[in-house]
């Protein structure tokens, strides 16, 4: 979790972008399956300075090189990380990332192209430099309370903060006492990333730790419908109802935007029922700190 004491001293933007820190790539590999939409790649960046300092829920940003089409130096572009406070070395001296190449093709010529950070970011190598700014963000941190069950709903690369809270959780704090329940939203089964990390969790932890897919392009809702996360969440709604009632259930929900307005609809009818006003409770639930959205 994240004691108080820890919230005092969270750094936020050491490095800046007309200053930026120069990593390297230390270790870089596709986290999708064969024959998956795409390409994303797990990429561990080292930390040369040691007081850039992060914590789970965190966003790092990068420096794609080059010029934009002003002549101008590229913005960061902002990746939540996916390691932990300890990084993937364990030692705190590295940073991890989920990058999905984006791909496109150009509505003037018909040319394939890519991002310009996702593609520099995904076609790294071992030993290359990379500019970082950060670390950003204090709204997506861990609660304080070691008896919290957390909700964590994902699509795609939206799983990058969640692998940090698990890992985090299970693995380095002695004194969390929760459970966790992820839904995890993803177009196909070869999408789903770090599925390896969360079968093992599921195993080693039992009843402390539920995952549910939603696969949108291989399962369908009871209606025929594609199945998308807030459909597979609507199939336990009741139980999330009466989670969210206690003081200590906080969800976090991260990646595609138009998720929102899916889980809005099933809560809402929810809330109904228990002659409640879904918008006014989810603002409760936001102003004591237990609704946390980091979507795009």
């Amino acid at each position: 979790m994240v004691a108080s004491a820890e919230k005092q001293e969270i750094v936020v933007n050491l490095y800046r972008p007309n200053a930026p820190m120069i990593g390297q790539c230390v270790e870089t590999y596709s986290i999708v399956g064969e024959g998956a939409p795409g390409l994303t790649k797990h990429i561990v960046l080292s930390l040369p300075d040691p007081r850039y300092k992060y914590l789970e829920g965190q966003s790092v940003g990068i420096i794609p090189p080059g010029e934009d089409a002003k002549g101008k130096p590229h913005k960061p572009r902002l990746y939540s990380i996916a390691s932990t406070r300890f990084g993937d070395d364990g030692q705190g001296r590295t940073v991890s990332l989920s990058v999905k190449r984006a791909e496109h093709v150009d509505k003037d010529t018909g040319e394939p192209g890519v991002g310009v950070c996702s593609g520099f970011l995904t076609d790294l190598k071992a030993g290359d430099e990379v500019m970082i700014t950060g670390p950003s963000g204090k709204t997506f941190l861990l609660p304080e309370d070691e008896t919290a069950n957390l909700i964590l709903i994902a699509t795609g690369t939206g799983i990058a903060p969640f692998r940090a809270f698990i890992k985090h959780l299970f693995e380095e704090d002695p004194n969390y006492q929760g459970n966790i329940w992820l839904f995890f939203g993803v177009p196909t089964s070869s999408t789903l990333l770090y599925q390896g990390d969360l079968e093992a969790w599921k195993a080693q932890y039992g009843d402390r730790f539920r995952v549910d897919y939603a696969i949108s392009r291989e399962q369908q809702t009871a209606d025929g419908k594609k199945m998308y996360v807030q459909n597979r969440m609507a199939e336990y709604g009741s139980e999330l109802w009466e989670m969210l009632q206690k003081p200590n259930t906080y969800t976090y929900i991260c990646g595609l935007k138009g998720m929102e307005d899916g889980i809005n609809s099933f809560m809402a009818p929810l809330a109904e029922q228990a002659g409640q006003d879904w918008s006014k409770f989810q603002k409760e639930l936001k102003r004591a700190d237990r609704w946390h959205e980091e979507t795009y």
